[in-house]
């Protein structure tokens, strides 16, 4: 037999084989009914799947964040499937879920979809759901996948086959769709009731404009009817309080091509804005005992290189300037500086905590595809701290922290939030993450109690940390739903000995201190887009 532990903390005793599915028909047959997929052990599985060992069970649902991402794209593949059928010979790329619903990729070749096109596939859709077709996971080799796909012409999937490893290849299929894809999905199309396609665009392949332009369809999907028809009011609220519309109307900020994409121009109206925003920043972090810096907007490579943000970040970087022989990267973070401006001086134990905050720019290459107003933008206004303490002092710090986010809750009427704490994922060290398996423990942990202690709401979420550390983003949502993260507080247990940074303890010797960005309001780009959607009416 083997055990099978739960949330509540029960254990119960199952064959080995048994899958997810029966253990939730052993439990409840209406829990049954309702579940999507399962949580094994903190990762996302198919409920078909067997259990082989023991593990720790969590049973997901439309009401938890993996169940929707779950059934928006095992929607997204309904909607591959009834693109198919409909135009043949269409090839796909990728088809993930979002926030809030989802979309899928595809080269048409000759072929065209426009918004008169939606409504047949939403029918098409809405057909093949109802045949209640299973989701089936298949393992295959990468051999066996590359000849299929070589087979069917289709660029797209070879490119994506072209770095995974043997063995850890799956298929899905559904009705007369086949997909390369790693799941997890939901048992069957029949959980799919309501359905809406919401917008054509155009989507380079890839995110590169050099490469070929694909057609990118997007949709939501629902559990029931009445889900989706809140969704539509919503969705016509939110025009109305589209930050886009608002930020052009009041003459807070406009974008303009020659300037660039992502590249927001502030208005008058908007300055007034950012300046009471800063001047409050500015006045909570000197309450608190920061210390103000200025960094600048360039530094040389090696700098990035010692930090580990080159190659980590180097894909969302502006491309170096070289002059002199020497290469300049637009600053994506302040982080490394920060490290210089404390290793700049001698340093004791009774300097500790040293809490050091500038609202500096940073340039980001977001892709082109994923620029949304101010909420993704490509330069931004961060109000960026780092705080270099003690190991005994680093609870009392992050707690300060968390109680100076609350303080801005308060402030702005944020009555809904949630703490997210990103874990890593242990498979992924020395690859994603930093290689200090002890520290990544020790450090999650002592995140969590504080969490725990101070009583504050959060939940966890795997392999989503920092390369260098976990973090907790804070996630609030505008008047129409959109979700925001206003802020973030991270643990870097790396940056400390790539940059020798030292203090000398009590006992006169050198101890690498603790270091932890936050970031309160994260940036004023983000956060005025917030304000206009939730305070504008």
């Amino acid at each position: 037999m083997i055990q099978v532990s739960l949330p509540d903390g029960s254990i119960r005793e199952y064959a080995p084989g048994v899958s997810s599915m029966e253990v939730a028909k052993s439990i409840s047959e209406g829990l049954a009914k309702k579940v999507l997929a399962a949580e094994i052990n903190g990762e996302v599985w198919d409920l078909s799947r067997p259990l082989n060992e023991n593990v720790s069970l969590k049973l997901l649902t439309w009401d938890d964040s993996t169940g929707k991402n779950t059934f928006w794209h095992s929607s997204a593949h309904l909607m591959a499937e009834a693109i198919e059928a409909l135009y043949p010979g269409v090839k796909f790329w990728v088809g993930p879920a979002l926030d809030q619903g989802f979309y899928y990729d595809m080269d048409l070749g000759d072929q065209q979809i426009g918004e008169d096109d939606l409504a047949a596939i939403e029918q098409k859709m809405q057909e093949l759901a109802k045949q209640n077709n299973a989701y089936e996971r298949i393992e295959i080799s990468k051999k066996d996948a590359v000849s299929y796909f070589f087979e069917k012409d289709d660029p797209y999937k070879l490119d994506l086959l072209h770095n995974l490893e043997d063995g850890q290849i799956t298929f899905y299929k559904q009705g007369n769709f086949t997909d390369l894809c790693r799941g997890p999905h939901i048992p069957n199309t029949g959980h799919i009731k309501a359905i809406k396609l919401t917008n054509v665009a155009g989507a380079y392949w890839k995110g590169d404009e050099k490469n070929k332009q694909l057609t990118r369809l997007y949709g939501v999907t629902f559990p029931n009817s009445k889900m989706l028809d809140e969704y539509i009011q919503m969705v016509e609220e939110a025009k109305k309080r589209d930050h886009r519309k608002l930020g052009k109307e009041l003459g807070i900020f406009c974008f303009d091509d020659d300037v660039g994409q992502g590249l927001p121009l502030w208005m008058p109206n908007g300055t007034i804005i950012i300046e009471e925003l800063e001047k409050l920043a500015k006045e909570t972090e000197e309450d608190a005992g920061y210390k103000r810096v200025v960094t600048p907007h360039i530094a040389k490579e090696s700098m990035y290189l010692t930090s580990g943000h080159l190659p980590y970040y180097q894909d969302s970087m502006y491309p170096p300037m070289e002059l002199d022989g020497t290469k300049y990267y637009l600053k994506a973070m302040n982080c490394p500086h920060h490290h210089k401006i404390f290793d700049a001086e001698p340093r004791s134990y009774k300097d500790l905590p040293l809490r050091l905050a500038e609202y500096g720019t940073c340039y980001r290459y977001e892709q082109s595809g994923e620029l949304f107003g101010l909420m993704r933008v490509r330069c931004l206004h961060m109000n960026d701290a780092h705080i270099y303490c003690t190991r005994e002092q680093f609870g009392d710090e992050f707690r300060a922290v968390n109680d100076m986010y609350l303080k801005y809750f308060n402030i702005f009427g944020i009555d809904k939030y949630v703490m997210r704490l990103s874990l890593h994922d242990p498979a992924k060290l020395g690859q994603k993450y930093i290689d200090e398996p002890e520290l990544w423990k020790e450090t999650e942990t002592m995140v969590r109690n504080v969490l725990i202690e101070s009583n504050i709401p959060f939940v966890e979420v795997q392999d989503e940390a920092a390369f260098y550390g976990p973090k907790i983003d804070v996630q609030i949502w505008s008047a129409i739903g959109r979700e925001f993260t206003l802020a973030t507080n991270q643990v870097d247990f790396a940056q400390g000995k790539r940059f020798n940074l030292s203090f000398n303890s009590a006992e006169n010797k050198p101890e690498i201190p603790f270091n932890y960005p936050s970031r309160t309001s994260r940036t004023h780009e983000r956060f005025i887009g917030f304000l206009l959607e939730t305070l504008c009416r």
